[in-house]
Parts: structure tokens; C-alpha cells; sequence
């Protein structure tokens, strides 16, 4: 494909960089250019790092709603109690 590409002077002095390290035409270095920056690059699998946190014996933090609403209730009995 045939085209006409005004390069802003930043792109064009990369793309001469390019032309003078690696040796290669103006037609070359643009498509490499171009492959290099449209061509999606593995990065790292994320990865979520874990701390123990010292959990208690008894304690089921996958019922945690529960648990929240038990402390509500406790506060809530602690305040009446309190004349609150």
C-alpha cells in the first residue's frame, strides 16, 4: 500500500535513529516501527501476593456479612444496656 505520511519532527527523528542503528530504509524502519508499537506484548502474569494475617481458630472469615452483622447486634445490646 502506497501512502503519504506527514511524521511530526519527534516520529521522524526516531524512525532516522532506527534507519542508522539498524541499517534499514525508511519503508522498513516505519514498518517496524509501526508492528513494534500496534503488536500487543506479554507483560507478567499478575500475580496477588498473600500475607497470613493471623486469623484466630473460629473465626469464618467467608461468612463475613455474619460476622459483621453478630458485632452490629453485640453493639447494638451493649447501647440499650447502656441506656444509650
Amino acid at each position: 500500500m502506497r501512502t503519504t505520511v506527514t511524521l511530526e519532527p519527534d516520529a521522524e527523528a526516531l524512525v532516522k535513529r532506527l534507519m542508522r542503528e539498524r541499517e534499514m530504509s525508511f519503508k522498513q524502519a516505519v514498518n517496524h516501527a509501526i508492528r513494534a508499537g500496534l503488536t500487543p506484548s506479554p507483560g507478567k502474569p499478575f500475580r496477588t501476593r498473600t500475607h497470613d494475617l493471623g486469623v484466630r481458630a473460629g473465626v469464618d472469615l467467608d461468612k463475613a456479612l455474619q460476622l459483621a452483622g453478630e458485632f452490629e447486634d453485640q453493639e447494638i445490646v451493649r447501647e440499650l444496656q447502656r441506656g444509650k
